[in-house]
Formats: C-alpha cells, sequence, structure tokens
C-alpha cells in the first residue's frame, strides 16, 4: 500500500485559500467598524453615498486596494472621514494578521515583501498627488475670493481713511462696499438668520440670549445675526428681551 506525500498536509493552494479567506474577513470587519461609526447600514448604502460601484467595495475587502482608482479611493476615504492615507494603511495586506505556519511563511514571503513595496510606491504616490491636489485648490479658492472681494479690496482703505478725516461722513455712504464680502458669503452658502432688529418667537436651536435667559416662544429682538452654511450652524443669533 502507498501512501502520497501531501495525503496528511494541506497544498499549498489550499494554504493560499485560507490566507486570503482570513485577510477577506478581517478587511470586511474593518470596513464595516467604520460603516457603523458614521451610520452606514450596509455595502449598498456606501456605495451610494460615495458615488462608486458595489463591485469596487468588492475590490477594497478583498484586498485589492492597489488595483483601484485613486478618485475611488478619495471618495471612500470622504464618506468614511477619514485620511487617504489611513485608508491605505488599514486596507493594505501588509497590515493583515495571517496565521504563523513557517511553511507558509516560506513560500508567501518573498511575494508579500513584492506586495508591501508596491503598495508602499503607491502609498507615496497618493499622498504626493493629494498634497499638489491640495495646495492647487488652495490657489484657486484664494483666487476667487479675491476676485469677489477686488471692489472692496481697492476702496475700502480709502473709505476708512475719508471716515477718519471726517468724522460726520455718513455711514451709510460705506454699505455699498461692503456688497463684495456679502456676495462671497452668499457663494459660500451662508445664509444669516434673522435680521437685526427683528422681533421674533425665541428658538433656542436659533438664539442665544445677552442677558438674563429666555423660554421658548417667548418674544425677542435680534441683536446680532446668526449664520448657517447650508444645513449646519455656524453661529446662533443673540438676542434680548423684548
Amino acid at each position: 500500500m502507498s501512501f502520497s506525500p501531501s495525503s496528511n498536509q494541506p497544498s499549498n493552494s489550499n494554504q493560499s485559500q485560507e490566507v486570503n479567506q482570513e485577510a477577506n474577513q478581517e478587511y470586511t470587519e474593518r470596513l464595516q467598524a467604520l460603516m457603523q461609526a458614521r451610520g452606514i447600514p450596509s455595502f449598498r448604502n456606501l456605495s451610494q453615498r460615495a458615488g462608486i460601484s458595489e463591485k469596487a467595495i468588492t475590490r477594497l475587502r478583498r484586498g485589492h486596494l492597489p488595483l483601484m482608482k485613486i478618485r475611488t479611493l478619495t471618495r471612500l476615504a470622504a464618506v468614511l472621514e477619514i485620511s487617504i492615507e489611513d485608508l491605505f494603511q488599514q486596507f493594505s495586506q501588509g497590515t493583515v494578521s495571517t496565521p504563523s505556519h513557517p511553511s507558509q511563511a516560506d513560500l508567501q514571503g518573498e511575494q508579500q515583501g513584492d506586495l508591501q513595496g508596491d503598495l508602499q510606491g503607491e502609498y507615496d504616490r497618493v499622498v504626493q498627488q493629494l498634497q499638489q491636489q491640495r495646495e492647487q485648490l488652495w490657489q484657486e479658492f484664494q483666487q476667487s475670493s479675491l476676485q469677489t472681494l477686488e471692489p472692496w479690496l481697492v476702496q475700502w482703505s480709502a473709505a476708512t481713511h475719508a471716515a477718519q478725516k471726517n468724522p460726520q461722513l455718513p455711514a451709510v455712504n460705506l454699505i455699498p462696499l461692503v456688497r463684495p464680502v456679502e456676495t462671497l458669503m452668499q457663494q459660500w452658502g451662508l445664509t444669516p438668520i434673522g435680521t437685526v432688529g427683528e422681533e421674533v418667537p425665541f428658538d433656542p436651536h436659533l438664539h442665544q440670549p445677552m442677558e438674563g435667559s429666555a423660554h421658548p416662544g417667548d418674544r425677542v429682538r435680534i441683536r446680532y445675526c446668526g449664520y448657517h452654511q447650508g444645513e449646519k450652524l455656524l453661529y446662533r443669533a443673540k438676542v434680548s428681551p423684548v
């Protein structure tokens, strides 16, 4: 009776499958933990929020991050509220713990080293690309803002000088000079909460008493406007009792 030398030992193929399955499971659990922290209930919902395909998410869960497009990774990182650097660190194959079998390490050590080197090179390239994009976007933002503010920048210094020389100069004459600032605020999506002097029912979510206290529904007068940016509350309006 003869026996095959591999009859009692798993093949290299089986070992590789086991390692891949464990890596897939760990990547999936990491992704689910990030999703749970951001209130994302499913992979489908994640794909919808990020504007990417579910197939791309499957690639991430399988450890195929180097094969994914930079734009896809950037969108995923934004929705998960982590940096692109963190995404690479958490979903690179070098970060997954695998069973310590000497034979497995001998067979896969060189391959993993090459893959880790490729990942490091890709990681460095992405970091450099993102830094360049940040600088370019910041420059474009500054240029756009300065173009909007140009009339104010040109005239404001002369207007303040004239006001200092002539204290009787009506302040209403300065109002048109502030219009560019108002335009810039609109471009940034800022909307005021009420108008100065307006009497409104007190709302603790929108109003902040300047003195004393107020209860919801009490009549108050707006002393300083608050602001929203889109749906986000930046500052509550400061009010005083009527």
